[in-house]
């Protein structure tokens, strides 16, 4: 979708968002509590916490909104679920303290970029075992001035120019896996971002700054109390790693040109990272991204490769559905080919599709390639022996997207959901997985 209708949709997101987290926020007020009682029984009484208020939520929801087909919710696997289940093995064995971290991965569009469905993913697969470490992947959208999740606040004192792999108008050379950078030509500039308040993720003591190498700049941490670091440079993987030696939450950049024999220094993301046991998980997504933009990105796999991941989850596919001379061939090669240079990247990684959701065309005419490409994806799972989450059906198929909007779910262009929306989605998605998870687990 095109930037044009991006504040329309992203400020009824920002209207619900404390709606939206008001029943995580009871949650973990109720978890307080039992911390009171007895150790021993600590993870059962959260089990069972969690399992009543998903009962309920469940019950209420369905009584509100008897359109979504919940039935439907769960996930679907090839012949061969193999290895989805060494996924699920990779959890086990997080929880049981002989890794430190699972990788997950979420490419998608402007589903995706802004945040809202990601974070809720973030918070259930952070919460399996109450972790506090892993990392996150944070691109910094506001300093080229588009919408982003808030979980950050990304900030800057120059002018940058937005390069993104959606539009072939705002494409450069040498995009990462973010699938977008900021470009700057300033005699001086500082950037940097903060955390803000979330459940996931909320310090770090290893940052890499996904650069372009321009020997013309030169860019270093500004001026942080008691922040005492060592720098290593990657120029290889395109980038530069930081280690801190204490935690923190916020970082600040200094960067000057040096001269002007190179114009341009490219930024192209952060990754942090957290010592401690959990997830990574990297959300990754650019409004009007379809599933042949990542392709354009000449240093995906290149990036990728430094955070491997252990699964990854497909969201594209709304914008491919949009082009009238879809064809559903040709979505299935493309995700042939984004599955091919991911394999490089991570050769043990599996990964889930999650179907398109149904939308409407300028915001007027239901669209019926979704269903083609549903049809896709069940084709991908049992050629690749991936897993399925059909949001298609539970949203309730074909033309469902007008009930949603109706019952205040949904954004007026049809294509988007507010924030009560994707949390219904995303909660109903999470609880699909982590229902298979302990089905298959073998801690009991």
């Amino acid at each position: 979708m095109e930037e044009t209708i991006e504040n329309e949709w992203t400020r009824e997101k920002k209207n619900d968002r404390k709606k939206m987290t008001k029943s995580h926020y009871i949650k973990n007020s109720f978890l307080q509590g039992i911390r009171l009682l007895s150790p021993w029984s600590l993870e059962s009484l959260k089990s069972l916490l969690s399992c009543l208020l998903i009962f309920i939520t469940v019950n209420a929801t369905a009584q509100q909104y008897p359109f979504i087909n919940y039935d439907q919710s769960k996930l679907r696997f090839g012949k061969d679920s193999s290895q989805f289940m060494d996924f699920y093995k990779k959890i086990d064995e997080l929880r049981e303290g002989k890794r430190k971290k699972v990788t997950v991965v979420h490419f998608g569009g402007s589903h995706i970029q802004a945040g809202f469905w990601t974070e809720v993913l973030m918070d259930g697969f952070q919460e399996i075992g109450n972790f506090k470490g892993g990392g996150t992947f944070i691109f910094p959208f506001k300093i080229v001035k588009t919408n982003s999740p808030h979980f950050f606040k990304s900030f800057t004192t120059g002018k940058w120019i937005r390069k993104r792999n959606a539009l072939i108008k705002e494409m450069c050379d040498n995009l990462g896996m973010a699938g977008m950078a900021g470009i700057t030509n300033d005699s001086a500039n500082t950037f940097g971002f903060n955390l803000l308040k979330n459940n996931h993720h909320q310090s770090f003591n290893s940052l890499r700054v996904y650069h372009n190498f321009n020997p013309s700049f030169e860019f270093s941490i500004a001026n942080q109390t008691g922040a005492h670091f060592v720098r290593n440079d990657f120029r290889k993987n395109g980038y530069s790693e930081f280690f801190f030696e204490s935690y923190i939450d916020s970082v600040n950049f200094n960067l000057v040109r040096k001269d002007t024999i190179i114009p341009d220094f490219m930024l192209r993301g952060f990754s942090i990272e957290n010592d401690n046991p959990g997830f990574y998980y990297a959300s990754i997504g650019v409004n009007g991204a379809s599933t042949s933009s990542y392709l354009r990105c000449q240093e995906f796999v290149n990036e990728l490769s430094t955070i491997p991941p252990d699964l990854v989850i497909f969201s594209l596919g709304v914008n491919d559905t949009h082009d009238i001379n879809f064809s559903k061939q040709k979505f299935i090669e493309n995700y042939d080919s984004l599955i091919t240079l991911i394999k490089i990247a991570s050769p043990n990684c599996t990964f889930l599709f999650t179907t398109v959701t149904d939308n409407y065309m300028n915001r007027k005419t239901s669209n019926k390639r979704p269903i083609k490409a549903q049809e896709a994806m069940y084709e991908l799972m049992e050629k690749h022996n991936t897993a399925v989450y059909d949001l298609y059906a539970v949203m309730g198929g074909y033309k469902s997207i007008y009930k949603w909007y109706k019952a205040g779910l949904a954004a007026k262009d049809k294509v988007h959901f507010n924030g009560r929306g994707y949390n219904i989605l995303a909660s109903m998605m999470f609880d699909a997985i982590n229902r298979s998870y302990k089905f298959n687990s073998k801690i009991k």
